[in-house]
C-alpha cells in the first residue's frame, strides 16, 4: 500500500475534499513497547459537514439529518487507533469517513407496493392445513380397542 489510494469516493463522481479535512494526531492507547510514547499513531479526522460545499445540497442536508446525533457544530469526527502505523490509521479514518457519508447521503428506499396473495396458493395452505389436522386427529388412539 503505498502512499495514499487517492480521492475517498462517496458516491458517483462525489468524493471527500482533501482541503476540507482537518486531521489530529495523538498517542495511541494501550499497551505497546519502548516506540509508544514518541509516537502519534491514533489519528482523529475531522469534517466539517455543516459548511462543505463538496456534497450536493440535497446529500448535505439528508446527512446532517441521519448523522445529528454524531455532529459536533455541525462537524463530524472519526477516529482510528488499530493499526501501529499513523498512515494505515490515516487510511482506515478516511475510507470510515467515506463509508459514513455514502451511507447517510443514500437515497431514501422505493416504498414497498403490498402485494395480494392470490386466491389459488390461500386455497392450497387452508387445505393443506386441514390435510395435516385430519392426520393428527387420526392419531388419537380413542377408537382403539
Amino acid at each position: 500500500m503505498d502512499g495514499m489510494s487517492g480521492p475517498h469516493v462517496i458516491r458517483g463522481s462525489v468524493s471527500l475534499p482533501e482541503a476540507e479535512l482537518m486531521w489530529r494526531f495523538s498517542r495511541s492507547g494501550g499497551p505497546g513497547g519502548q516506540h509508544v510514547n514518541t509516537s502519534d499513531s491514533q489519528v482523529e479526522l475531522r469534517f466539517d459537514l455543516a459548511k462543505t460545499e463538496a456534497l450536493p445540497e440535497v446529500w448535505k442536508q439528508r446527512a446532517l439529518q441521519r448523522l445529528a446525533s454524531r455532529l459536533v457544530d455541525g462537524v463530524l469526527t472519526v477516529r482510528a487507533s488499530e493499526h501501529r502505523s499513523q498512515w494505515r490509521n490515516r487510511e482506515t479514518a478516511a475510507v470510515r469517513l467515506a463509508a459514513l457519508l455514502a451511507e447517510a447521503t443514500a437515497p431514501p428506499p422505493k416504498p414497498r407496493k403490498p402485494t395480494r396473495i392470490p386466491r389459488g396458493i390461500n386455497e392450497r395452505r387452508l387445505r393443506e392445513k386441514k390435510q395435516r389436522s385430519d392426520t393428527k386427529r387420526g392419531r388419537s388412539g380413542r377408537d382403539w380397542g
